[in-house]
């Protein structure tokens, strides 16, 4: 990888978890109904929750209602969720026996357990993505580690007891998103200043997608098609077929001043969208964006009647 696009990333990842490290003294100060960080945005494996790890643990969006997940409230990073739960990273709750940073973590119970699989006391995976059938993880590696011995990015399809490296050939700009194909291992996407790249082959090679937008966030539907928000200073968000590179534009209540930071669509609904954004909004559609849903404002979160 060029060194000028991989110091980019890294500077990327650091500045956009900058306010997330582990409290040493307190517990955090707002009230249950708000959001104080959004760390990602996913489905449930059936399509009727959508999770959302927001510093002091994960809230769930259901029927209308939000709800604090089960479990301690760790504050996850690098936030994937699969058919069967979701793979994070991030920093133990206050008083967790775990150690910080978490490395890389899954659970099934949507966070009443979690199982500590690699890195722990040793990596924080901010840049984290994973298929969300194969359970294939990507990693933007910030530095060098036991698993990694070097800044880029890896893949693993053993839930990280072994890593390899991809080459990134073809990547421009400074990249700011990731996302993996759910059910093409090989598949993977990256947004970047200069536009969306995506990779058959492991990441060793990319190819253009679209050019000349600064993406945002990147998400994978079910189908295979991608999502990708940009802001170049118009907030956009697009629809991309991989094969043919058609785009269709999906219209979105976020103005400019603010950035799509988050996207998920549901597994179960292919025209519902989740997007977040980096004012802490959060909206759902039903209908591919005809409508949307204001469900978070500014962090707030908002409870139907």
């Amino acid at each position: 990888m060029k060194k000028i696009v991989l110091f980019a990333m890294v500077i990327a990842l650091i500045v956009g978890a900058a306010a997330c490290s582990r409290p040493t003294a307190e517990k955090p100060s707002g009230p249950d109904t708000t959001l104080m960080h959004l760390h990602g945005l996913g489905y449930s494996g059936d399509g009727k929750r959508l999770l959302v790890p927001a510093h002091s643990g994960i809230k769930i969006y259901s029927d209308g209602k939000w709800s604090d997940a089960p479990g301690e409230k760790h504050d996850y990073m690098g936030f994937s969720t699969v058919d069967n739960g979701f793979y994070s990273s991030g920093h133990p709750a206050l008083d967790s026996a775990y150690s910080n940073p978490l490395g890389l973590v899954k659970s099934t119970d949507e966070g009443k357990s979690i199982t500590i699989l690699t890195l722990e006391g040793e990596a924080d995976l901010h840049g984290m993505s994973a298929g969300y059938r194969t359970h294939t993880l990507y990693v933007l590696n910030e530095q060098a580690n036991s698993k990694m011995k070097q800044s880029g990015l890896f893949y693993s399809q053993d839930e990280g007891k072994a890593w390899t490296g991809s080459r990134m050939s073809g990547v421009q700009g400074q990249i700011a998103a990731l996302a993996v194909h759910p059910t093409q291992a090989s598949v993977v996407a990256v947004g970047t200043t200069a536009g969306v790249f995506v990779s058959n082959d492991y990441g060793d090679s990319f190819t253009v997608l679209t050019a000349g937008r600064s993406v945002t966030s990147l998400a994978f539907t079910e189908s295979g098609e991608l999502l990708a928000a940009a802001s170049n200073p118009k907030v956009e968000l697009l629809r991309i077929n991989a094969a043919t590179k058609q785009q269709t534009a999906i219209n979105v209540p976020v103005q400019g001043g603010d950035t799509i930071t988050y996207i998920a669509g549901s597994p179960v609904q292919p025209k519902e969208l989740a997007i977040a954004t980096k004012n802490k909004e959060i909206y759902l559609s039903a209908d591919n964006g005809a409508n949307w849903q204001h469900i978070a404002d500014k962090g707030n979160i908002i409870n139907r009647p």
